[in-house]
């Protein structure tokens, strides 16, 4: 299996709703690695390192979240993969 990076920037109303700590749970049972964290104008970045099939099902998720996020668009880059991380962390 290939592994893949994305860097995420979702838009809508992604904030106060549990966004990152839901995400944190997916990533963890998908075994993806990276970070999420709130931006001052109201988006979620979100950074995803694993295997392919694992990061794509976590990008699919972002579409959505989780129940009381409404998600306006999932601003995807493909990056080259680094391994930079060891676990799935909020940052604050």
């Amino acid at each position: 299996m290939s592994k893949q990076r994305v860097h995420l920037f979702v838009k809508g109303k992604v904030q106060g709703v549990f966004f990152r700590q839901a995400l944190k749970v997916m990533a963890k049972k998908k075994n993806v690695f990276g970070c999420v964290k709130n931006l001052k104008d109201g988006r979620v970045e979100a950074i995803l390192e694993g295997e392919d099939l694992d990061v794509s099902s976590l990008v699919e998720w972002c579409h959505a979240g989780p129940a009381n996020a409404r998600v306006e668009d999932v601003e995807i880059r493909n990056e080259k993969y680094k391994e930079e991380f060891s676990k799935f962390e909020v940052l604050y």
